[in-house]
């Protein structure tokens, strides 16, 4: 079924234009719409995006990429000294940062750009993003507009895609699909790579895929048969392009379903999302858990998936931790009232350039992040 678009409207040089609308953070239809060029500087941009009015660029294609820099860099300012109180609870900086996060979203979200049916941009110096665009959209034959911020993650996800991504734990090429998170941390397939099989290791669950990666691994490590599941379709695409890519399609089945899928394994690994926080997009459904709804589900229902003797990988980050979102006292406790024991905890330091980055508001939680793999089973009677 084709999916509907909302359309937006509106006017130059006395003609008339409408075409589909389409904001991947679900951003509303701007209501008013200006139409910007290479006249109009950051400053002036920021403050017609402030009142809601979207800024559709008619202007040297190029120029409009450069606005868009030179207003990200505005909005990244820090704030003059003594303008805001200074915060040191971390659950109130957290949620200034994502504040922070979400106004520059907005912001951002008013530059426009408008592609044609055949997804060309009609602008000078136009880059060539219809096979970007239609991998995302598919080949649906009409006009678009959305956010130009929002276009070049589309492009660069496009390339990321035709260069596929090394991952140094299994030595294979990954190929990341737009919307699906990448495996680029790669400290927790190091620990799913050292860390003891069961005894018996024939049937795995690798629960919320993503590309896929993960069940990858297992297989590397002798499971015949490994069943990897996600409830997001581009999820689920792109899992089965790396499955079919690596020849595993045999070992490897992907399906779509809501956790779990109908049995028990040997083994069922998860890697869920590690802030109990609100996502704003899609692909933020990979991070943020609202009141880790997600992870006490999945543990909640791991012991009806497990085969008598057979363990669970719970991968987890206590980022939660340090921004006071959730304790560790909490985590075990959902373990316990899940009927389920921690046979073994294995940790890793944090190695993203976040952790190294003092200008981070986050950098006094992320420098102390480790990554755990914590084992578990089901309580003996």
């Amino acid at each position: 079924m084709k999916p509907h678009y909302p359309s937006i409207e509106w006017e130059h040089l006395s003609i008339q234009y409408k075409s589909s609308w389409y904001s991947e953070a679900g951003l509303p239809v701007p209501q008013k719409i200006l139409l910007i060029d290479d006249t109009i500087t950051a400053k002036q941009a920021i403050e017609f995006a402030r009142q809601h009015i979207g800024l559709l660029w008619i202007g040297d294609y190029q120029n409009g990429r450069n606005l868009l820099q030179a207003i990200s860099r505005r909005l990244e300012k820090p704030p003059r000294v003594g303008s805001q109180k200074k915060l040191t609870n971390p659950q109130e900086i957290f949620t200034a940062h994502r504040q922070q996060q979400g106004y520059k979203a907005q912001i951002l979200g008013q530059i426009l750009i408008s592609l044609n049916k055949d997804f060309v941009i009609e602008l000078r110096r136009a880059q060539d993003v219809a096979l970007a665009c239609k991998e995302v959209l598919g080949d649906i034959q009409e006009p678009f507009v959305m956010p130009l911020k929002q276009l070049l993650a589309i492009v660069s996800a496009h390339e990321w895609r035709k260069k596929k991504i090394l991952i140094s734990a299994i030595q294979e090429r990954i190929i990341p699909h737009f919307g699906v998170f990448s495996p680029v941390r790669g400290e927790y397939l190091e620990l799913a790579k050292q860390t003891k099989l069961p005894l018996k290791h024939n049937l795995a669950f690798d629960i919320g895929t993503g590309t896929g990666v993960l069940s990858v691994l297992l297989a590397q490590r002798g499971f015949s048969r490994i069943i990897a599941t996600d409830i997001d379709p581009r999820a689920i695409a792109c899992a089965e392009e790396n499955v079919h890519a690596l020849k595993l399609q045999k070992t490897i089945e992907v399906i779509q379903t809501n956790i779990f899928p109908p049995g028990r394994a040997d083994l069922v690994v998860c890697n869920p999302p590690w802030l109990p926080a609100r996502p704003t997009s899609n692909i933020e459904h990979a991070i943020y858990d609202p009141d880790s709804q997600f992870l006490k589900e999945f543990l909640t229902q791991l012991t009806l998936h497990l085969e008598p003797q057979g363990l669970a990988w719970l991968i987890l980050s206590d980022l939660a931790e340090h921004l006071g979102l959730r304790t560790r006292e909490e985590l075990l406790e959902w373990i316990d009232i899940s009927g389920l024991d921690v046979v073994e905890q294995v940790r890793i330091k944090a190695t993203h350039p976040k952790v190294h980055d003092r200008n981070d508001p986050l950098h006094f939680a992320r420098s102390q992040e480790l990554t755990s793999l914590w084992v578990l089973a089901a309580k003996q009677s």
